[in-house]
Formats: C-alpha cells, structure tokens, sequence
C-alpha cells in the first residue's frame, strides 16, 4: 500500500480517546434511529440484549456541539432513542440480531446483512468445524436440517428456539443442548434463518425468534460485490466508526485476516484515497476517517464542559471494536465479575472509571454504579446525569442504589 496516498496527522492518547468518542457517535451530533446507528458501526455485539439496546440508544439523539456539559447543568441534549423504539426496530426487521463475524451475538442493519454474510460465512463454518463435528453436524445433517428449519418458518411464523427444537425433533434429529444451537447457528451462517419479532416470556423479558432469511433481508443487487468489493466496505466502514485504530484491531474484530484487512485498506485507498488518513502510534500505524475534525473539541474546551459519565455495557464497541489497543480504554474490560461484582463499564470522559449494572423492577430501575476512585461534586453530578439518562431511555424513573448493595433480580 502506498502510504503517499494517506494525510498523516501526529497523535497523543488524548486525541486518540477523543477521535474515538466522536467516531463511535458516544460525542457530537448522534445518529437519527437506532437503525443508523447499526448501520453506521455496521455490527454492534449485541448477546445482552437488554443492554445492548442502550449501546444503540447511546448513539442517537444529540449531545451538543462539543458534547460536554450533561443536561443538568444546561446543555441542548437530544432524546435519545427510547427501549421500546430500539425494540421496535429489531421487531419489525430494520435491525437483524444474528451470530455473524467471531460469531457471537451481533445487531446488523438488514441492509449489510445479506453481503457480510457472504463475507464471513466460510471463516465462520472452518471456525466451528470442531463444534459440528462434536455434535455430529455433518454436510447431510445440515443440509436436511436446514431444510427443515426454512419450512418451519417459510411464510412468515417466527419461532422460538423451542419451537424449532420440536421441529427438529420431529423430524428425527436431538435438537438439544450444543447440537441444537449448532444446528441453528449453521442455518443463520448459511443464510437460511435470522432473527425474527422477539416475543415476550411470562416474565416480561424479551425472547429471540427465527424468521426466514430471504424473508427479512432485502434481495440486494443483481450483481453481489466481490468478495475484494466486501472487504473494502467492511474496512471503510470499521475505520470510520471506530478509527483511530489497527489492522489487527479490525482484524480481531471482524473475525477476517490482517492480509483481508490489508486487501479491503488497498481496495478502499486505490477508490477513495481521501477517505482515510493515518496516525503512527508507538510505531504502528493507526487508520481513521479523514473527514473527522481533529478530536473535535480541544482538551481545554471538554474540560471547561466539565465531566462526563457514560454508562456502557461491557461489550459495547467502545470496548470490543478494539484488541491491540483496547489500552487506551484505561482499564480492562470485559472482566469477569468477581463476588458478584458488576462488570458493565463506567467511563469519565472517555476512560473506564468503574462498573455498573442495572436491575429492573416493576415501574423502577436500580443502578449499581461503583466508582474506582472517589469522586467530588462535579463527577456525581456527571453520574446523576447518567441515571437520569438511563431512566429517560427505559421510560421509567432510574435510581442510584449505594456500592456494594446485593440486589436481586438481575437481568
């Protein structure tokens, strides 16, 4: 790759945590609907469902020109979407929930789903060629229960894991525990299922279903893009929502090689030179959009806004759009919790700073926010500010419950 093709811009730690707040829209103007924020991350890891809706939530609405001072202390704050807009969307297929890239659990917009599985399906089945094997999932056993899986639901009824267990079952096949998520998983790879409307359980929480692939993703163009065309979208699109980062960040992220990620950086450099530009940090060449303001506001100027608190969940892209330099982060996550320690993420103004998690109860929120330093006046306002944000997003009124507080009923 030519290097003379890219700006280069010097670049401390600072900026490099500004330029990713702003490029992942967690500061500045968000995006209009939870379904731009998919499309703009293109894929957002979403296994907790209930808090990998507020990720989504996060990145819409608006917090101000320079995104600083919370709402409490005066600043033009957009709504932010709300859970049951962000519900909406992945009900009526706007947003799809399916295992693609690693593969976990990811949220992508209907649009990008049907080319980032052509993409990724063939690094996905080499990946969990040992789990079909353990499970006896042979070529014939997956090509007879797919077609069983795409009858289920061809026409429209989504169905539930279970409902699929018995159809599987039905016709032959255990359909339980490895073997039945294997099964399912190799039919959402393969194009044939993805998520459908989610129902809710007696308990209130909301359960995935299955719906046909081809029924829910739009057809797309007459002519796919080749595979080099794939790989150019998938890094242009990774570098501009999460730069400044790595090759092997992107690499680790999606699941692809670094000689892919260097295949899409030619792609899209050879097309769109002034698309990206570059940062060598510690040696390493760090790629970002190069139509993003310079970290956007000046240190001073975010100083001056005060304090910022972000509750984000522990796989939130902040976090996991990241592995060589997920450093700049502050501290590690995701952890395990340990002795029932909370292991969603607090940041202060870009860093982690602590861990949350939330507990529902009936018309109420409880938030379990465990700073790791203690905080003056300034920084509580900012964590209020985020109580109040998290409540406003739920519908419901958000309360801060004192450390180390064993609640029950987490979700």
């Amino acid at each position: 790759m030519s290097q003379g093709q890219l700006s280069r811009t010097a670049m401390d730690p600072d900026e490099v945590v500004r330029r990713r707040l702003h490029a992942q829209r967690l500061r500045g103007p968000g995006l209009g609907a939870p379904e731009d924020a998919v499309r703009h991350l293109l894929a957002v890891q979403a296994q907790e469902f209930p808090y990998a809706r507020w990720s989504l939530a996060q990145r819409t609405g608006s917090l101000g020109p320079a995104g600083g001072a919370p709402s409490r202390r005066g600043a033009s704050e957009a709504a932010v979407a709300t859970a049951p807009e962000v519900e909406e969307a992945v009900s009526d297929g706007r947003i799809l929930r399916t295992h693609i890239l690693r593969p976990t659990w990811h949220f992508v917009h209907r649009e990008d789903l049907r080319w980032l599985t052509a993409l990724s399906a063939p690094r996905l089945h080499q990946g969990n060629a040992g789990m079909y094997r353990q499970s006896g999932i042979d070529a014939a056993a997956a090509g007879r229960s797919g077609q069983v899986l795409a009858e289920a639901v061809r026409g429209g009824p989504h169905l539930t894991r279970e409902q699929l267990a018995a159809r599987l079952q039905d016709e032959g096949f255990a359909a339980t525990g490895f073997g039945l998520a294997y099964l399912i998983m190799h039919a959402e790879i393969s194009g044939i299922l993805t998520s459908g409307s989610p129902v809710r359980s007696r308990g209130g929480a909301l359960k995935q279903t299955y719906a046909l692939f081809d029924e829910r993703v739009p057809a797309g163009p007459a002519m796919p893009p080749t595979r080099a065309e794939a790989l150019s979208e998938l890094v242009r699109r990774y570098f501009t929502s999460r730069g400044p980062a790595t090759v092997k960040d992107c690499a680790d992220w999606s699941g692809l090689t670094m000689a892919d990620v260097r295949l899409g950086l030619q792609q899209t450099l050879a097309a769109a030179p002034e698309t990206l530009a570059t940062s060598v940090i510690d040696g390493v060449e760090h790629y970002f959009d190069a139509r993003a303001e310079g970290g956007s506001e000046p240190g001073n100027a975010a100083a001056a806004a005060g304090p910022r608190i972000d509750l984000i969940q522990c796989y939130d892209e902040y976090v996991m759009g990241y592995s060589a330099t997920r450093h700049y982060l502050g501290g590690s996550a995701p952890a395990f919790p340990v002795a029932g320690d909370p292991m969603h993420v607090v940041l202060l103004d870009g860093r982690m700073a602590g861990c949350w998690r939330h507990t529902m109860f009936s018309g109420r929120c409880e938030l379990d926010i465990r700073l790791s330093a203690a905080a003056g006046p300034a920084v509580e306002d900012a964590v209020q500010d985020a109580v109040d944000r998290y409540g406003a997003f739920l519908g419901i009124p958000a309360v801060r419950v004192g450390s180390g507080v064993k609640l029950e009923g987490h979700i």
